[in-house]
């Protein structure tokens, strides 16, 4: 059975709202776009992060294992995305939602 941050994050991708919430301690302001499982069966989302603390440089693509993400919340607002795609990802293994593929491509 998923976890509830899978279940919100899926709901998140499926509805196209941001998510806010806490990881390794920071604050971070994302749109999810893959979910799913890594390698070693760990819950995962690929995530656009926009805005937030970070370790690294904004905005960025971000592999969040949902284990480690805590004060979930949902929230309207623009959509957010990258601009490249010209690398393949690898955070999620066994995706079981990508925006591009399972909602955007149904609409």
């Amino acid at each position: 059975m998923p976890s509830s941050a899978y279940a919100l994050f899926r709901k998140a991708i499926l509805t196209e709202q941001q998510v806010v919430c806490r990881y390794d301690g920071r604050p971070r302001e994302l749109c999810p776009h893959i979910i799913g499982h890594n390698k070693s069966g760990q819950e995962v989302v690929l995530a656009w992060q926009f805005a937030g603390q970070s370790s690294g440089p904004l905005p960025q693509w971000r592999c969040l294992r949902l284990a480690g993400v805590s004060d979930i919340g949902l929230r309207k607002g623009r959509w957010h995305e990258g601009s490249s795609h010209s690398t393949e990802q690898t955070c999620v293994s066994d995706i079981d939602l990508d925006i591009n593929v399972h909602v955007r491509k149904l609409r």
